[in-house]
């Protein structure tokens, strides 16, 4: 495996949007740690909330995913931001 620094792995620090439909109230930033919570509609009307997280390694990126599904909320996307 390379040493290349820009190449994401399982155990480093990164940061994500998770897109959820629905409008979460701003106490869902502390419990999700986020650290924005922003909520937007779709084209269609469909209300979306948009939340930024730093995740320490992959594996608390997918418990936020398991809480977001146990919660109910449907995930729209995932996506790692710099």
């Amino acid at each position: 495996m390379s040493k290349d620094t820009h190449r994401l792995t399982l155990y480093q620090p990164a940061r994500y949007q998770l897109k959820v439909a629905g409008h979460l109230d701003d106490k869902w930033a502390t419990w999700f740690e986020a650290l924005d919570l922003v909520k937007e509609y779709s084209e269609d009307g469909t209300p979306i909330t948009t939340m930024t997280v730093e995740v320490l390694d992959q594996a608390m990126l997918h418990g936020l995913l398991a809480q977001i599904r146990d919660i109910g909320l449907p995930l729209l996307a995932v996506n790692r931001v710099e």
